[in-house]
């Protein structure tokens, strides 16, 4: 495993983080499994977890929290998230920070986290909806420097909005917040274009989420993929997204290198950008794992072949179902 510096916050973080939402949103996990999973993950030198208040009302934080527990001697990195008050993902232009943000609800989801980690503080505390608008109403930053200066957590973030990296620039401009995290992979190119130079000029550490494209870019779906009822994936793979998810990563196909899979590919195509500090899979088996840490070990892509998936971009706009 390599190491990264995430922006200011001057953490050495694991080039492959966990992305724990799978464990509470998605069907199919097992806990017992997940445990092991998150185990291995440690073992082959992942520190660096991601989590939400909303990947269970809780639950993931719970896991989280026993998993620091049990390796009291080493340092894993803590992020969470606090969900909007009107628990509306995306967020929209017309939601104010008094709609999402107040400072009261600020207050009681830290707290809840950290009752539901039973951690005494996180290392990364973000918000789970952002809108730059909310620059103007200073009383998120306030309320976050209070409950930083008490011990709660360490630094300050935002999760952006699906396919919005634009939404998220003034932020890292105003030099408040230490993080962003944002979906970057071979279809999501975008942030390329405005937020990572503001990134790299305000050393604001970039978190890049969602590499398969939700499981796109694993070369496993077809245009006939179900998922059990409940399952998050049910209502984002509309057939308008499925096909066409689908028809693009057929496209990819003939770019993978010879003993190397798709989703390894998407993997390393995502940290050959050096202003990236971790990038977050899910994952709930130990077979996931260890494909995905070894990921860092092989490195980057090539220059040709990352210029060859540069033309895979697919510029998209947030929908009712994109969620």
């Amino acid at each position: 495993m390599k190491y990264r510096r995430l922006g200011r916050t001057n953490w050495m973080v694991s080039e492959v983080g966990y992305g724990m939402w799978g464990m509470a949103g998605w069907t199919g996990s097992d806990l017992e499994e997940v445990n092991r999973a998150l185990r291995r993950s440690v073992a082959l030198g992942c520190n660096f977890f991601d989590t939400a208040w909303g990947y269970g009302a809780g639950k993931s934080e719970g896991i989280l929290g026993d998993l620091v527990r049990d390796f009291p001697d080493r340092k894993l990195f803590t992020a969470t998230k606090i969900p909007p008050k009107n628990f509306k993902w995306p967020s929209l232009r017309e939601f104010s920070l008094e709609d999402c943000f107040p400072p009261g609800h600020i207050e009681q989801y830290v707290t809840d986290s950290l009752k539901n980690s039973g951690l005494s503080s996180f290392d990364l505390m973000q918000f789970h909806t952002w809108e730059d608008s909310w620059l103007k109403d200073d009383r998120w930053y306030h309320t976050m420097s209070d409950l930083k200066s008490q011990g709660l957590f360490s630094s300050i973030g935002i999760s952006q909005n699906r396919w919005e990296p634009w939404n998220g620039v003034e932020a890292v401009k105003s030099g408040l917040i230490d993080c962003v995290q944002v979906i970057y992979n071979i279809f999501d190119q975008n942030p390329e274009d405005e937020l990572f130079p503001a990134c790299q000029k305000y050393d604001v550490g970039v978190i890049a989420r969602v590499p398969f494209d939700e499981g796109t870019l694993t070369g496993t779906l077809t245009k006939s993929s179900t998922w059990a009822e409940g399952d998050w994936r049910n209502s984002y793979f509309v057939p308008e997204n499925l096909h066409a998810s689908v028809d693009r990563a057929e496209a990819l196909r003939p770019l993978i290198p010879t003993g190397m899979t798709m989703a390894e590919m998407a993997l390393r195509f995502t940290l050959s950008e050096p202003i990236v500090g971790t990038v977050i899979p899910g994952m709930r088996s130990i077979r996931n794992v260890e494909a995905n840490m070894a990921a860092s070990d092989a490195g980057p892509l090539s220059a040709d072949l990352r210029k060859n998936l540069e033309t895979h971009r697919w510029v998209r706009q947030p929908t009712e179902w994109s969620q």
